[in-house]
């Protein structure tokens, strides 16, 4: 026996397919929601006398005798933070994606995001990272390493990062 579908059939069963699709991509699109687009490779993962929680960094130019700079990318997850540092000459971030942290000793915190671009004096502590529920991605550029590049310190606590 042969089955004939009507167009009201065909129609409904094309309506309830779509509805699956949306749905599916809507679950994709939140399970995704914390996924940054990134531009470099993730990197290797950070080592814990320099970041709390998982950081991953990658050197894309490396400081010579003409370009006394360097230049890298670090990811950090959720939470993740750089412990305090400082630069003999200073350091310049840029926001690539997601939503993170700075703060110089004795300041507020300065919420960073996708475009923002943060200047970091010559040896004063400072850290940076991600937020507690969104990635952050940044490029370091880190100027006259001739004169160093540099110098970690203590962890920031759990106190200081959720003072935001």
């Amino acid at each position: 026996m042969r089955t004939i579908m009507t167009p009201a059939v065909a129609l409904l069963l094309l309506i309830g397919q779509a509805c699956n699709t949306k749905i599916e991509k809507q679950e994709n699109k939140e399970s995704d929601k914390n996924e940054l687009n990134a531009i470099f490779p993730k990197g290797d993962k950070g080592t814990e006398e320099w970041f709390t929680g998982n950081a991953y960094y990658i050197g894309l130019v490396e400081a010579d005798s003409i370009h006394t700079t360097l230049v890298g990318n670090v990811y950090f997850e959720p939470k993740a933070r750089s412990h305090w540092h400082t630069h003999p000459s200073g350091q310049i971030l840029i926001i690539t994606d997601g939503v993170g942290y700075h703060q110089i000793e004795g300041q507020e915190i300065e919420v960073l995001k996708k475009g923002d671009v943060v200047k970091c004096p010559p040896n004063v502590k400072h850290w940076h990272g991600a937020s507690p529920d969104v990635s952050l991605q940044q490029l370091y550029i880190i100027p006259n390493t001739e004169n160093g590049i540099v110098e970690w310190m203590e962890p920031v606590t759990d106190e200081v990062y959720n003072a935001k």
